[in-house]
Order: C-alpha cells, then structure tokens, then sequence
C-alpha cells in the first residue's frame, strides 16, 4: 500500500482525491500546507491521519511514500526535489516546472532518489489519447494540427472585480499558456515531436499575465496551430488533416469522441468509454510505476513528452514574451 501525502489545497486536489478513492493500492496519509489551520481543515475534511508545515519534515516522514504536488507552478521545483532526493515518489501537476532548466533538477533528483517523478498531465494517459495515437495512420500523410482549448476562467471573475487570485499571477509561474495551453502542446509533442519553428502571441491583462494565445508551430512538410484561453469560452472542436482524412477531436483536454471523415466518403465515429474523472488513469500509471521500480518503454515516452513540452513552453514564452521571475536560473 502506497501512502502518499498531498500539497496544495485548491479543488483540483479534491478532483484528485476523488479519483485515489477509485484506485487500489494507495492510501492519502497526509496533507501539506503553508498553514496550519488550512492543513487541518483540509485534512479533517477528507480523512488524513498527519498534516505537515515543513517541507523538510514532510520529505523525511517515514510515515510517507509519495507526494502528489497541486502547488502554484513556481513552487513544483523547489518541492518536488525535496521530496524527491529523499526517496519520495512524486506526481506533480502540470506543467511540471516553469522551465526546462527547473524540470532537469527535478530529473536528476529523482534519479539520485531512486524515486518516479511523472508529470500529472492526465489527458495522455486515458483511453481517448489512446484513440488519437491508434487511429493517426487513418488519415495518411499529416498535413495540419489544430488543438484548441478555451474556457473562462471562474477566477477571471474575480479579476475583472480587481482580486487577483494565483491562476492569474504571474509571479507563480502561471497564466493561460501554462495553465490552459499546456493542454493542446504536450499532445503535440508527444505525437509529433518538436517542431523546427515556433511563432507565437498573446493577449495580455492589466498586470501582465497573458489572458490568451496562439501558436504557429512548423513541421517538415505541416504546421500546426494551438489555440488557448482563459478568458472566453470555445466550442470550435480540434482536428487532425492528412492526405487521407480528417479526425476531428471532441475535447482535447478529455477526449470522448472522435469522429474519422476519410477521403472516400466514409466517417467513422468512435466513442471512448472511460471513467468520468480521467486523473484515474494518470494515477494508476504512476502506481505502476512505481511499483515496476525500473524504468520501462513507457516511462521513457513520458519522460521525452514532459522534456519536449517544457522546451516548446520556453521556446514559445519567448517569442511571446512572456518571463517569471523563475526564468532567472536561465541566466
């Protein structure tokens, strides 16, 4: 049995627990807060036996395996080597760092730890990726990609009433590229690999995190376009074109349909069954992995896909110009 704890307090971890709840072989033992009463609260409210104020002391607990990490963007580095060089198995949220630079550290701690780190970018690990990847060869020579994911933002309201909550500041490491475009790069990368050329822009807010954006990213012989906001809503689907066909993709962040338009005439429409929280799939897959214990074939994918997302994201905020206080380390 896996005990893990869990930092940050935020909704997406109550989505998270909901989803452990559904998966055997791990238990949530504790919850880590900057504060004491938010600690407690958090941890009262969904069956925590310990809560932790120290990040050294939560490294070092004996009464821990592994850590799930909900954090602001900027604070996924510093907390995930500590847990890491001390043996404790990490799941980090995505993006898993602010740059690439802060992702290697976390590589190479996880690798004197002999511990997993696997980034939580849980739309590649459920059935409707797998659908995607399966039935690519369908549409023969890939001629164009585009990914959309737009959705306002709950916390944008409070912005406009002038509350600036952490989704919105970029101080964090956060902003709509991170948060909300992550979600149409990593599948590009992860189907695709890098591309020769990145363009890009942004739309930016009274305090200067970017609202929303688009992506140009070049390919021998293809391009692909990302589009991404947290300021409006979308309804426009995302689509693959080849020489062959179309296959047009419901949600990119959850994929549950995806309809195939080949040349001939013949559509083919492909529902995905798969749990209604798919952080199920994400969870069982850093289970396995650790209870593998050795790195395997998947392991190296994923490890690729996170490395390729974190160099598009820095390639891509500068054309954008887009900089966090995190970007010091780049020197």
């Amino acid at each position: 049995m896996i005990r893990f704890a869990t930092i940050g307090t935020s909704v997406i971890v109550d989505r998270f627990l909901e989803a452990a709840a559904l998966c055997e072989g791990l238990v949530h033992t504790a919850v880590f807060s900057r504060k004491k009463g938010t600690a407690k609260a958090f941890a009262k409210k969904h069956g925590a036996e310990f809560i932790y104020t120290d990040l050294k002391e939560l490294a070092e607990s004996s009464d821990i395996d592994a850590v799930y990490i909900a954090s602001p963007n900027s604070c996924h580095c510093e907390q995930a080597v500590e847990m890491l060089k001390h043996g404790k198995h990490v799941l980090c949220e995505k993006p898993a760092a602010s740059n690439a630079a802060e992702l290697q550290r976390m590589r190479a701690a996880a690798e004197n730890g002999q511990a997993v780190l696997l980034e939580a970018m849980r739309s590649v690990y459920d059935p409707g990726f797998q659908a995607i990847e399966a039935n690519l060869y369908r549409l023969g020579k890939i001629r164009s990609v585009s990914f959309r994911f737009c959705q306002y933002s709950s916390r944008y309201d409070n912005f406009r009433k002038g509350i600036i909550e952490n989704a919105f500041r970029p101080e964090l490491s956060n902003g709509a590229l991170m948060d909300i475009g992550v979600y149409c790069v990593h599948p590009l990368v992860r189907l695709f690999g890098m591309p020769e050329k990145i363009e890009g822009a942004s739309v930016f807010l009274e305090n200067g995190v970017d609202g929303m954006g688009t992506i140009l990213a070049q390919y021998p012989g293809w391009q692909a376009v990302l589009q991404y906001s947290k300021i409006t809503s979308g309804y426009t689907e995302s689509e693959v074109q080849g020489e062959n066909g179309s296959m047009q993709i419901d949600r990119i962040a959850d994929t549950r349909k995806i309809t195939i338009h080949e040349r001939t005439g013949r559509r083919d429409v492909i529902l995905i069954p798969k749990e209604e929280n798919n952080m199920v799939y994400e969870i069982r897959e850093w289970l396995r992995l650790i209870e593998n214990s050795q790195e395997d074939e998947k392991s190296k994918i994923y490890e690729e896909a996170s490395g390729n997302e974190m160099q598009f994201l820095d390639l891509a905020r500068e054309k954008m110009g887009i900089r966090f206080p995190a970007d010091v380390f780049l020197g």
